[in-house]
C-alpha cells in the first residue's frame, strides 16, 4: 500500500477542469459495508460558501448515487492515464451487476467512513454540504437542457466541502 501524503486541495496545484473533463475522476462512496465507484466527466471544484468545495453530479440511475445518498462523505479520485481503460470500464458496468472494482484489480483503501484508491494519483476527501435535483425549468437555454437531457434522467449535484487532499 502506497503513503499518500496528507495536504490542503490548494497545495495540489492542478488543472481540475483538466482533471475532470479530460483525465476523468472515480466519484466513491461507501454505504457502511459494501463501496462503490464510477467514473465521472462533469463537475467542478471551487470556493463556495467560505469553504473549498467540489461539485459532482450524478444520474439517480447510477448505483453510485444510492452509496453517495447513505454516506456523509465521498472522494474524487483522480489517476494517472495508464487507468484510463479501467476508469472506462468503471464507468461502463455498473456495481450492481459485478464485483466492478476488484475486476480492475483497485485496491479500497477504508479510512472510517471514507473510501479511497491505493493506486489513485490524487483524491479529494468530501463532505456532503448541500445537495439538489437538476430541473428542466432552470435552464436559461432550454435548447441545451433538452439537448443534454432529451431522455430525461436529470443529475443530482452534490455539493461537498472538501476536507483535504491526499497525494
Amino acid at each position: 500500500m502506497k503513503s499518500f501524503e496528507k495536504v490542503s486541495a490548494e497545495e495540489l496545484n492542478e488543472n481540475f477542469i483538466d482533471l475532470i473533463g479530460n483525465k476523468w475522476m472515480l466519484i466513491t462512496a461507501s454505504d457502511g459495508e459494501k463501496v462503490n465507484t464510477m467514473t465521472a466527466s462533469w463537475g467542478g471544484v471551487g470556493e463556495l460558501w467560505n469553504k473549498n468545495v467540489s461539485f459532482s453530479f450524478i444520474r439517480p440511475t447510477r448505483y453510485t448515487y444510492e452509496f453517495v445518498e447513505k454516506s456523509d462523505y465521498y472522494t474524487l479520485c483522480f489517476f494517472d492515464e495508464e487507468y484510463r481503460e479501467k476508469l472506462a470500464y468503471l464507468g461502463k458496468v455498473s456495481g450492481r451487476d459485478e464485483d466492478k472494482i476488484s475486476k480492475m484489480g483497485l485496491t479500497v483503501v477504508k479510512d472510517g467512513e471514507i473510501s479511497y484508491f491505493d493506486e489513485a494519483k490524487y483524491v479529494l476527501v468530501c463532505r456532503k454540504l448541500y445537495k439538489d435535483d437538476i430541473e428542466m425549468e432552470n435552464f436559461t437555454d432550454m435548447s441545451f437542457g433538452e439537448k443534454i437531457y432529451a431522455e430525461g434522467n436529470l443529475h443530482r449535484m452534490y455539493v461537498g466541502e472538501i476536507l483535504y487532499a491526499l497525494k
